[in-house]
């Protein structure tokens, strides 16, 4: 019960301390948001001044202003948020934040979902099998994905469109579907699914390649050294066939780890990955998070880390909980 509760007490106040970090951070970075949106709305007007009205809604919109303390627009910031406001958009007023982000998850979560979980499984796989036949040319499997992973991510998506879209004219560019094929937008039918899964072969393709030698070199590591442990050797001693030693004990045992790792690579899918989204112009959260940057957009910058931060700490506890009933160890040291 004493873990448990230790457990509890720490994510909540690491929730507290990165919920605070978020409503400061952007506050303490150059630039005005409710600047921005004013000049933007004087531009679309053909130059003239705004009424004081005006600028005040805009103020009070954002929370901020120079009547507002910051402490009174961080209890603002509690109390929106925690209603599921997370605030309007400044570069796509009058959208809101949480709109933005419900149609970009989506596609992030699709994406870099599958290919967390392809890349894992064959990550493990391999991992498994080259541990236990460690020495041979499976082995020759780990300086290769350790080098395919060293490649950066920007290099091997450009590479990747280079060939099989420039070239070769087998798979399209950029975008997450066809939008001459679709101009109305996404839709529930088999056209626009297929089309959706040839426009994520490329960026999944660059995540897997980029991701799996991490897996199959941990894996490979653990299941070398779980087969050296002595109940390895008494099954072998009671004549166990190789293929259940492998899989039963050796490889089960040596997962765990990368079972591990593996929640918490899930929390970080919701972020997308922001280079890939970048070059392939897909419409996730990280190319969602690019152009908040770009457009010093506070509102939807803390709408976007605010999710990240809460899903992998809801991955954490995840894992943490995961751990306490397999290694019942963790329960009584931690």
């Amino acid at each position: 019960m004493r873990f448990w509760t230790r457990r509890v007490v720490f994510y909540v106040i690491t929730l507290w301390a990165a919920v605070s970090l978020n409503f400061l951070l952007p506050r303490m970075m150059p630039g005005d948001p409710a600047a921005i949106m004013i000049g933007k709305l004087r531009r679309a007007s053909g130059g003239r001044q705004l009424s004081e009205a005006t600028i005040t809604s805009i103020h009070a919109l954002l929370g901020t202003g120079k009547d507002t303390s910051l402490w009174d627009q961080y209890l603002v910031y509690w109390g929106r948020m925690l209603q599921g406001d997370l605030g309007v958009s400044s570069t796509r007023y009058p959208a809101s934040v949480g709109d933005l982000i419900a149609d970009a998850l989506p596609w992030t979560v699709t994406l870099v979902g599958t290919a967390t979980v392809i890349s894992f499984v064959i990550g493990i796989v391999a991992g498994a099998w080259a541990g236990w036949r460690r020495g041979t040319w499976v082995d020759q499997l780990v300086p290769v994905t350790t080098f395919l992973q060293s490649i950066p991510y920007f290099w091997l998506a450009l590479v990747l469109v280079a060939v099989f879209s420039v070239q070769l004219g087998l798979l399209p560019i950029f975008g997450g579907y066809g939008v001459f094929e679709y101009p109305a937008g996404p839709e529930w039918s088999l056209g626009f699914i297929g089309s959706v899964v040839v426009h994520a072969l490329l960026p999944a393709t660059t995540i897997v390649i980029s991701s799996v030698g991490g897996w199959l070199l941990g894996m490979r590591n653990m299941m070398v050294q779980e087969m050296a442990e002595d109940y390895v050797l008494t099954a072998e001693a009671k004549g166990l066939r190789p293929s259940r030693i492998r899989r039963a004990y050796a490889a089960r045992n040596a997962a765990i780890p990368s079972l591990a790792g593996f929640g918490i690579a899930l929390g970080f899918v919701v972020a997308g990955s922001i280079v890939t989204e970048q070059v392939f112009s897909y419409p996730g959260i990280g190319k969602l998070m690019i152009q908040a940057v770009q457009g010093l957009d506070y509102a939807l910058m803390q709408g976007v880390f605010l999710v990240i931060t809460l899903t992998v700490l809801a991955a954490n506890v995840l894992v943490d909980l995961l751990y306490g009933f397999i290694d019942p160890r963790v329960r009584r040291n931690g």
